[in-house]
């Protein structure tokens, strides 16, 4: 399985501005990125399926390590293209309390605005930082939806914010 990842997408690379954007939550409330500005860094998962293996694992440990991205004053939300009622079922049976977010409809907007669909037509599995000012400071793509991202590497580019 290879383990290769890459430091930009299709239509984004470190140093540009994050594209804005609005989604509904796993609860079903808006969700803006622009809501973060000049208040949080914001980091970005972006994951395939709700309910797969990886993506399973994935949330938790992100849900495990959520003082830890507090001091780094970073808000973890999630992004999948799946519907709100399935990530609400996720979210609750892995018990995690930071925002899910659908990119179901219009299906992968934001997922394409951010240039990381998968030739499969699923997102890529991606973390992108934001800095509070919107810019973007970190991006690590899986070239293999079975890769999980490495929390370190993750942690490593909020303490050089």
């Amino acid at each position: 399985m290879s383990t290769a990842t890459h430091a930009e997408t299709k239509t984004l690379k470190v140093g540009d501005v994050a594209p804005d954007f609005t989604l509904k939550t796993n609860n079903r409330e808006d969700w803006r990125l622009s809501d973060f500005r000049g208040k949080k860094n914001v980091v970005l998962a972006f994951v395939p399926f709700a309910f797969s293996k990886v993506c399973s694992a994935q949330l938790p440990s992100y849900e495990a390590e959520l003082d830890r991205f507090k001091d780094f004053d970073a808000e973890v939300v999630s992004i999948s293209m799946d519907s709100t009622h399935t990530l609400n079922a996720w979210a609750r049976s892995m018990n995690t309390s930071f925002p899910l977010l659908s990119d179901f409809y219009p299906q992968g907007n934001v997922v394409d605005l951010y240039g990381l669909r998968n030739p499969a037509g699923m997102s890529n599995r991606a973390v992108i930082i934001i800095d509070k000012e919107g810019i973007i400071r970190f991006i690590e793509v899986q070239d293999s939806p079975g890769n999980m991202p490495d929390n370190e590497n993750l942690f490593e580019a909020l303490r050089k914010l």
